[in-house]
């Protein structure tokens, strides 16, 4: 278990320890964020496909997915600050190699090994938070993440734009190495926290490569199934079928072992398990929409890498905006599920809308597009983690926060993976259907219709802005009706999301950190040892504890202990 010091913590030393937390995410997103704009550049360069583009992609959202709940584990054995550390060391090493590819496979190879280092900053970073500020401050601090993820959301793509128009793309990797050097040290200075073993460590080893197994065949199918090999064949009875054997073997395993990589415990409680049904859909919204967004702006829309950020700001500025009014409002009232409710509203609506996207449509619409699918995301992301920390044991912080990140991330892997092959697909349908226009119009261009023929045959993805009219126009004309196919995947996803969340327990918000949740545990256990002279249920004291916590009764008047969850 993770304790800080006996003393509640000042507002000022809060944000001494956010100072080099924050710092840490920032990092984070501008490394993820900087390249966004300038992928389909760089899948180009490298003579990468679209399901290269895509793989470029899901590598690291796949690597982030699966480590997560491995780096969750880890902070309720180990010492989160040295974890963390470690997280950013990782990712920005493996970014900065990244810079160096010459090829695709090269590229997805160390985008792969930045995912683990990013799933241990997704889920240390709300573990620590849950360390130091309660679940109703929360959204007293809220302006400043919203503030860190302006910057880093907003500048990113702004950033990394240009940077490929003026030098090279490759220095998109590199820009975020003297963050990363500046988190490490303001975390060692600013983040003062201890680790307490209650118990030897034990590492879920079985479950690990269980899970990456699953996760990974499945991926891998949904990627190549269509193209690659058949959708009804040999691959995919080996692939699907392995996925399921080793998913069953994994949750045979996590029965079993003493400290289990995902506790299935957690599913007992309803919070856990409908946060982890409405955030599937929340991180296909949030990853699949932003990826496939750059690739409209510049394939369908003719935009510049830099132009792409910039028109992409409307979704960010949805977020940005939703998730700090939300966080105030959270904070000063106490209640969150009528904004959850509306965020998954707000998402279905932005999803519908942009599967009506063309190469053509208003651009005030896409704006307004945009915006209601990034407010739908800023209300519901982090609401969703905020309110399982709020139920979980102070011993299960860790596996519950990166739970409920897990899934999230898993949902936007597979999301971004399904779309990813919508689209491909679709393209090649309206590239086989529309080879008549296309050989018209590359006629009309007489001697440089070789030229464009051989890009557009070549199986890469094109640079559509820089091909001559009216070939262009038939393009992203292509690229705009796949792209909004895919789209299409979102509202389904979003509609079970708001049942999901309709059906969440409506449950208080504590005002206690984990840290002080655990002393009070601790301290009741002690008071019951001490009176009857005997050994107590410690599993019901947490139970008597947590109730006390949420219900703002003082700990010593609470005689029976009852899970929200389950009332």
């Amino acid at each position: 278990m993770t304790t800080d010091s006996p003393v509640k913590m000042t507002h000022r030393q809060v944000l001494e320890a956010l100072t080099g937390l924050l710092l840490g995410m920032f990092v984070s997103m501008i490394a993820t964020t900087v390249v966004s704009t300038s992928m389909p550049v760089i899948v180009h360069d490298l003579g990468g496909d679209q399901a290269a583009y895509t793989w470029v992609i899901t590598a690291t959202l796949l690597t982030t997915a699966i480590s997560t709940p491995i780096w969750g584990k880890l902070a309720d054995l180990f010492n989160r600050k040295l974890l963390i550390q470690l997280a950013i060391i990782v990712f920005v090493g493996a970014t900065a190699a990244a810079g160096f590819a010459q090829d695709t496979d090269t590229l997805i190879a160390f985008r792969a090994i930045q995912g683990i280092g990013g799933g241990g900053l997704a889920a240390l970073s709300q573990v620590i938070m849950a360390d130091i500020i309660s679940p109703r401050e929360r959204g007293r601090y809220m302006g400043l993440f919203g503030a860190v993820m302006a910057v880093a959301t907003v500048g990113g793509p702004l950033l990394g734009g240009w940077i490929t128009d003026a030098a090279n793309w490759r220095w998109n990797f590199f820009v975020a190495l003297p963050f990363a050097i500046a988190a490490l040290i303001i975390l060692q200075k600013t983040l003062h926290i201890s680790t307490e073993r209650t118990s030897k460590a034990s590492i879920d080893y079985a479950g690990i490569v269980l899970l990456s197994t699953a996760v990974s065949l499945l991926l891998i199918w949904i990627t190549n199934a269509g193209s690659t090999f058949d959708w009804w064949g040999i691959e995919t009875i080996l692939m699907v079928g392995g996925a399921v054997v080793a998913t069953v073997v994994f949750i045979i395993v996590e029965l079993k072992v003493r400290e289990p990589l995902i506790p299935l415990s957690l599913f007992r409680g309803r919070t856990f398990t409908l946060s982890v049904i409405a955030s599937i859909s929340i991180g296909v919204a949030m990853f699949g929409t932003s990826v496939y967004l750059a690739q409209y702006m510049q394939l369908s829309r003719g935009a510049s890498p830099t132009e792409a950020g910039l028109m992409t700001l409307p979704m960010m500025a949805g977020l940005l905006i939703s998730s700090m009014v939300v966080g105030q409002l959270v904070t000063r009232f106490g209640k969150w599920k009528g904004y959850l409710i509306l965020g998954s509203v707000l998402l279905i609506a932005g999803s519908s809308l942009l599967s009506t996207l063309h190469y053509d449509t208003d651009f005030l619409l896409v704006s307004v597009y945009m915006f209601l699918t990034g407010a739908g995301v800023g209300m519901t992301m982090q609401n969703l983690v905020l309110i399982v920390q709020n139920v979980a044991k102070p011993s299960e912080m860790g596996v519950a926060s990166s739970g409920v990140t897990f899934f999230r991330s898993l949902g936007g892997t597979i999301g971004v993976s399904v779309m990813g092959a919508v689209l491909a697909n679709s393209l090649t349908s309206l590239f086989s259907d529309g080879k008549e226009r296309i050989g018209a119009a590359i006629a009309e261009l007489g001697a440089k219709g070789t030229d464009v023929a051989a890009q557009l045959s070549s199986g890469t993805i094109p640079e559509v802005r820089l091909l001559p009219e009216p070939v262009r126009s038939i393009i992203e004309d292509f690229y705009a009706q796949a792209i909004s196919h895919a789209f299409l995947i979102g509202i389904p996803l979003a509609v079970i999301s708001l049942v999901a969340i309709l059906f969440l327990p409506n449950r208080p918000l504590t005002t206690m950190t984990t840290t002080e949740r655990a002393q009070a545990d601790a301290a009741k256990a002690e008071s019951d040892r001490a009176e009857t002279g005997s050994p107590v249920d410690e599993a019901a004291d947490v139970a008597i504890a947590d109730a006390a916590a949420l219900s703002g009764v003082p700990t010593g008047t609470v005689t029976t202990g009852s899970s929200d969850d389950r009332r």
